[in-house]
């Protein structure tokens, strides 16, 4: 499950995104350069094989460990998308391109929005959607896209091989379900799109981002727990699925928010803010250049490894979630400090990682020292408890020092 919004403006465009999936299914940043490809050459993408291009653009990604695509990512022109899953009434696929492949080829091959609008259609047309996207279960939907550029935003729903269009005006927020009238009534799945709450979320998003107007506004909507909330409201059939900051627990579907992404790509103030981590409302959004990877230690997997940025976060955020209305505000307003600090006058990326680590490691200490029961549901602290012991996860483990971790393969490299 998923939010992405976009913001059209006369100064330009601005790009937000929740990607949610699996508790355990760590992503990480990917910084890939431009290539050239010989004749002839051929792309492995998650499932399936394609004719690779002559040349290819540099992107930079949020990417789930396992797979070829990303589910949210920007390239050197300001082409800047996030994917949707959707549920339709259309067959799915046993395999073909998943969504997050999708939108890495369009990444790699369009240099405009509406570019890349076309390139998505176009190899829906020519291959296909379909396959399992998450690591667990081999989950199979069809997806929709925000798709933006410095100077225009747009909107793809599919169901299928089939596809609806429309640009964005002034705000548009998506969730899992169809919204393209006559698009949505002619191929929504009306059970699942009820069970993924988004329609519910969806509400709140749009409200919220007709009255947004910069980057601290959209990283608010992305750690919205509902009106009135400072903490998630928890459902047996589908966890926290009812708001954008999604926290997992239910018995039916179960996301959580595992990475987010703010996008300024007015022209003269392109930038990027991401977390690189599960949970914005535990998390610091960090600036991020397009052409200068960082070096952020190892690879995270599914497998718990306190040495990788995603999982050493998961030590604040799974011990805060236990009770967030009290153990979050041990350290909220100084978070909320330094970002609006950052957002005045950005700091060089490596700086800002580097400085959250150390900001975090501290809250984490002090979350820690001052956790006591555990306040969520019971069926919600169950399916944490098994989370946890799927990741080889030891809640009581240490706080391990990256320092002292063996050197690190640079998230730069190609995969």
């Amino acid at each position: 499950m998923c939010d992405s919004m976009a913001i059209v403006g006369r100064e330009g465009v601005l790009f937000a995104k929740n990607s949610d999936r699996d508790p355990n299914e760590a992503q990480h940043l990917d910084w890939q350069p431009r290539r050239t490809h010989p004749p002839g050459s051929r792309l492995r993408c998650t499932w399936i094989e394609i004719p690779q291009l002559a040349e290819t653009n540099a992107v930079l990604l949020s990417r789930p460990w396992w797979m070829w695509g990303a589910e949210m990512g920007t390239n050197e022109h300001g082409v800047t998308i996030g994917n949707e899953a959707v549920f339709t009434r259309q067959p799915y696929a046993r395999t073909g391109l998943t969504g997050m492949d999708l939108l890495r080829l369009a990444l790699e091959r369009a240099s405009t929005a509406a570019d890349a609008v076309r390139t998505i259609v176009e190899l829906i047309a020519e291959f296909g959607q379909g396959g399992g996207c998450d690591y667990e279960t081999h989950f199979t939907y069809h997806n929709s896209f925000i798709v933006a550029d410095p100077r225009a935003a747009f909107l793809i729903e599919t169901a299928g091989r089939e596809h609806a269009v429309e640009e964005v005006r002034r705000a548009r927020s998506v969730s899992n379900g169809l919204t393209i009238p006559g698009f949505a009534k002619r191929y929504s799945d009306t059970i699942k799109t009820r069970v993924s709450a988004c329609r519910q979320r969806r509400a709140r998003t749009q409200e919220l981002a007709d009255r947004a107007d910069d980057v601290a506004d959209l990283m608010r909507i992305l750690r919205d727990h509902g009106e009135g909330r400072a903490a998630p409201a928890y459902s047996w059939l589908n966890g926290g699925l009812g708001a954008a900051c999604v926290h997992a627990g239910g018995l039916v579907a179960s996301s959580q928010t595992t990475a987010s992404w703010v996008a300024d790509l007015r022209p003269g103030a392109s930038r990027h803010w991401v977390t690189a981590t599960a949970a914005p409302c535990t998390s610091l959004f960090k600036p991020v250049e397009f052409g200068r990877p960082l070096e952020l230690g190892p690879l995270p997997s599914n497998r718990a490894d306190p040495g990788s940025l995603w999982w050493r976060h998961e030590r604040l955020h799974r011990a805060v979630m236990r009770d967030p209305l009290r153990l979050a505000e041990l350290y909220r307003r100084e978070r909320d400090e330094v970002e609006s600090a950052w957002l005045a006058q950005p700091p060089e990326p490596g700086a800002a990682f580097a400085a959250a680590q150390s900001l975090e490691e501290r809250w984490t200490a002090e979350v820690l020292a001052r956790a006591g029961r555990d306040t969520r549901p019971r069926f919600v602290r169950a399916y944490w408890s098994r989370c946890d012991a799927r990741a080889g996860r030891d809640a009581a483990a240490p706080v391990r020092d990256e320092r002292q971790a063996e050197p690190a393969a640079s998230p730069g490299r190609a995969t």
